[in-house]
C-alpha cells in the first residue's frame, strides 16, 4: 500500500490510464479542429450532408485505431482517409446505381465523431448553396475516380502524388484524371451560349481587377475558389479577391483567349506572352483560377486570343 491506501501495483496502472485518457482527449480536439474542413470535402465528394457525417465519423474510427504519433501533417492525412473513404462509398453507389443527391439516412452506427454537433437544417443549406446543384450535378456524370481528382486538387488543392495515391495510379495518371474532369466541369461540351456567359463573367472579373473593385470581384467568384499559381495556392473568394485588386497593372495588358481550350486571360508584357490564366466556373461564378507565370510552362500553352 502506498500513503493513500492505493495498492501499489495499481500506481502505475492507474497513470497509464489516466495518460491514455489525456491522449484520447488531445487526440478528439485535434480531430474536432480540421472537422468543418473535412465535412466540407466529404460533402462535395458525395453531394450528401448525411454521407458526408458518415465518412467524417469513419475518419475519426480510423485515426483513433491508428498511431499518428509521426504525422506531421494531421489534416493531410484526414484529407487522404476522407478520401479514400468517399471513394469507396462512391464505387458502392455507383455498383447499386443509386441516385447520389437524395440525402440518406445515416447508417444506424451509433458511434459519433467526439463532441460532433448534431446536423444543423440551416448550416446544411447553407453549405449546399455555397457548393452549388450545378457542380453536384457536372460531378455525378464523372466516374469516381474523376470526381475525387477534381474535388481534391482543383477545390482543395491536394498534390497529384496525394490524390494518385489515394486512386492507386500515378501522378501522371492521377493529372490525367483531373484534367478530364475539369473538361467536363468548365463546359467543354457546354452550349455556345454558357461559353458566351464564361466570357462576359471573365469579362467582369478583368474590369473589377482593373477598377480594384473588391465587392464586385467577391460576387463573381465560387465561395471556395481556389487560385494556383506556380508558386502557391489562395483558397476562399475574400482571399482571392485580395489578390486580385493588386491584379490590376496586369489587367491592362490583359486579353481574352483561350489557354488549352478553356477560357481565360493573356498577359503581355513588351509584346511577349508573360502569363496566362485559366478559369474553371461552377454556374456563373469562378470556382478554379489557374495562373501560369514559370517561363517554360507559358511556352508549352495552347494560347489562342479571341
Amino acid at each position: 500500500m502506498n500513503e493513500n491506501g492505493i495498492p501499489a501495483e495499481d500506481g502505475p496502472r492507474k497513470a497509464a490510464e489516466a495518460a491514455e485518457a489525456a491522449e484520447s482527449e488531445f487526440l478528439a480536439r485535434r480531430f474536432e479542429s480540421h472537422r468543418s474542413h473535412l465535412r466540407a470535402v466529404a460533402y462535395r465528394m458525395l453531394g450528401s450532408s448525411a454521407e458526408a457525417d458518415d465518412a467524417v465519423q469513419e475518419a475519426w474510427f480510423r485515426l483513433s485505431r491508428s498511431d499518428t504519433r509521426q504525422v506531421d501533417n494531421l489534416g493531410g492525412w484526414l484529407t487522404t482517409v476522407v478520401g479514400r473513404v468517399c471513394l469507396d462509398m462512391l464505387r458502392s453507389r455507383k455498383s447499386r446505381a443509386e441516385e447520389p443527391l437524395e440525402p440518406l439516412e445515416p447508417s444506424g452506427a451509433t458511434a459519433r465523431v467526439p463532441d460532433a454537433a448534431a446536423p444543423d437544417p440551416e448550416q446544411d443549406a447553407l453549405l449546399a448553396d455555397s457548393v452549388g446543384v450545378a457542380l453536384l450535378v457536372v460531378l455525378e456524370a464523372l466516374s469516381p475516380a474523376e470526381r475525387l481528382a477534381f474535388v481534391l486538387h482543383d477545390l482543395f488543392a491536394v498534390s497529384y502524388e496525394e490524390v494518385g495515391d489515394i486512386v492507386g495510379r500515378s501522378p501522371v495518371a492521377a493529372r490525367q484524371l483531373a484534367s478530364r474532369a475539369r473538361r467536363r466541369v468548365q463546359g467543354a461540351d457546354a452550349p455556345d451560349a454558357d461559353l458566351v456567359r464564361q466570357r462576359e463573367v471573365v469579362d467582369a472579373f478583368l474590369s473589377a481587377a482593373r477598377e480594384g473593385d473588391f465587392e464586385a470581384l467577391v460576387e463573381l467568384l465560387d465561395p471556395d475558389v481556389v487560385a494556383r499559381t506556380d508558386v502557391g495556392v489562395t483558397t476562399g473568394a475574400q482571399a482571392v479577391a485580395r489578390g486580385a485588386s493588386s491584379f490590376a497593372h496586369f489587367a491592362y495588358v490583359s486579353r481574352p483567349a483561350l489557354v488549352g481550350g478553356a477560357t481565360g486571360l493573356a498577359v503581355f508584357l513588351e509584346g511577349r506572352l508573360d502569363r496566362a490564366l485559366s478559369f474553371t466556373f461552377v454556374g456563373e461564378r469562378i470556382a478554379v483560377i489557374e495562373i501560369v507565370t514559370d517561363p517554360e510552362r507559358v511556352a508549352r500553352l495552347d494560347v489562342s486570343l479571341v
